[in-house]
């Protein structure tokens, strides 16, 4: 047993105590909370001298904590501020710091190494893997919270579609879908000519300026379409549509998150529903950085999905820095995860590619993340089916070279006809003919910040 004594002569951050019966993972925590935490997880005695630990609040503390080291989560507990700072490269003769708040989202690539060996060492075989999957996958859903807010999904949503617009071997049709009452998700449905039936592939949208609008989006939902899936898209909440009816700033709410979630799901089911030409044992998803985020926790919560293609994301040393992406505690599951591990959790065994590149933070994946990853699916004897498409020279985005990469997948995975990708047959259309409330909204629907907020609080 370890005996440490906590000696403090000064405390700045001194705050009034609160007492939560279940502590937030955001909000400031007080030390009466955390201690016994930390002596359960390591076996230490913790005392202190000349403070009162229930006058002394850390926010993120549960962040902070890293699951293999009791020295490292006493180190970050217990810096005086919320400040970090970081020396920009190369080191020259008038170095660059860069001093910001802590981010929970965000750790360092020693920590993301020492978190990945840390959970290697909890499962050696498959049964030990299992017994964990099944705990990442009950805590995981629970940490996101979406179950009050399926719950208010309208019974009798108010669907309203565009009219269908005949393409080079494809069409297009803009749809708004009603979620909550008077909120809606709106966005692309991207369908082939050919009869019979087809798979289904969720793109969310992620965070590159145009969001769904944007040039490659449309050039890779088009190209499924071609291919010969049904591909649909939605708004990034607070953007598009969206933004017409709660404002661009609500996209950074701590409900985001959810609302996020919740229009993926429930585009998915409605599509299923509503579609007699839709494959349910063939259903993908895929996008790009904070839309790979949504990709994986859309196959969190439908455990339908069996194919999955998240680009330039989903790393163990940062879990999104948008609140849409990280502000439900995902990764505390299994007391300490991250992506990839999560990622492990809800696809392994079944046929998944990470796309990588060396201009951002996936810039570790061959050498960090794919070893882990292969180590699980071998414990199916399926190391064949986690793959990762690396690009050393290219930059943070869903490029051409990464859409081809995406393509040949979906091809072998789902079926699909990579003959017919042809890009330049793509017809790129402008942002507002692909709104469908380019006119105004319709009639009952929410109209500020403030009537969403006011409806979430009546949430149970």
């Amino acid at each position: 047993m370890l005996r440490i004594l906590l000696f403090c002569l000064c405390m700045t951050f001194a705050v009034p105590a609160v007492q939560a019966s279940e502590p937030d993972p955001f909000a400031p925590q007080p030390l009466t909370q955390l201690l016994p935490m930390l002596e359960s997880r390591f076996g230490a005695r913790i005392s202190c001298k000349r403070f009162d630990p229930d006058t002394v609040r850390i926010s993120y503390a549960a962040f902070r904590c890293r699951p293999y080291s009791l020295d490292e989560s006493l180190d970050n507990l217990f810096r005086a501020t919320d400040l970090v700072w970081r020396r920009a490269e190369p080191d020259d003769a008038s170095p660059r710091i860069t001093i910001q708040p802590y981010e929970y989202y965000r750790r360092t690539l020693a920590d993301g190494e020492k978190l990945l060996a840390w959970l290697s060492s909890l499962c050696d075989d498959r049964a030990s893997w299992e017994r964990r999957r099944g705990q990442l996958l009950t805590e995981a859903r629970a940490a996101l919270g979406l179950e009050p807010f399926r719950r208010a999904l309208t019974a009798d949503p108010d669907i309203r579609l565009g009219r269908r617009i005949r393409h080079d071997g494809y069409a297009t049709r803009n749809y708004a879908l009603e979620t909550l009452p008077g909120l809606y998700v709106c966005g692309t449905i991207y369908e082939p000519l050919t009869g019979g039936r087809h798979p289904l592939i969720v793109s969310p949208a992620g965070h590159w300026e145009g969001g769904r609008y944007r040039r490659d989006q449309q050039m890779r939902m088009a190209t499924f379409a071609r291919m010969g899936a049904v591909a649909v898209d939605m708004d990034i909440f607070g953007w598009g549509d969206s933004e017409r009816q709660v404002g661009r700033e609500a996209h950074t709410a701590d409900y985001a998150m959810q609302i996020q979630v919740l229009w993926s799901v429930a585009v998915t089911e409605w599509m299923i529903a509503s579609r007699r030409d839709i494959d349910t044992t063939r259903l993908a998803s895929t996008g790009g950085s904070g839309g790979a985020t949504h990709a994986l926790l859309l196959a969190l919560c439908d455990g339908r999905f069996v194919v999955l293609a998240p680009v330039v994301h989903l790393v163990s040393h940062f879990d999104g820095g948008c609140p849409c992406e990280s502000r439900r505690p995902v990764t505390l599951a299994g007391g300490g995860s991250c992506m990839p591990e999560l990622l492990a959790a809800v696809m392994a065994p079944r046929p998944t590619l990470v796309v990588s590149d060396g201009g951002d933070w996936t810039a570790t994946y061959p050498r960090l993340e794919y070893p882990f990853l292969q180590r699980i699916w071998s414990f199916y004897g399926a190391e064949a089916k986690i793959r990762n498409v690396h690009l050393p020279d290219e930059r943070h985005d869903y490029g051409v070279n990464k859409r081809r990469a995406v393509y040949a997948f979906l091809a072998e995975t789902l079926g699909l006809d990579l003959t017919a990708v042809d890009e330049s047959r793509v017809e790129l259309l402008p942002e507002r003919a692909l709104q469908r409330f380019a006119d105004g909204l319709p009639a009952g629907a929410l109209r500020s910040r403030g009537e969403l907020e006011r409806l979430l609080k009546t949430l149970e």
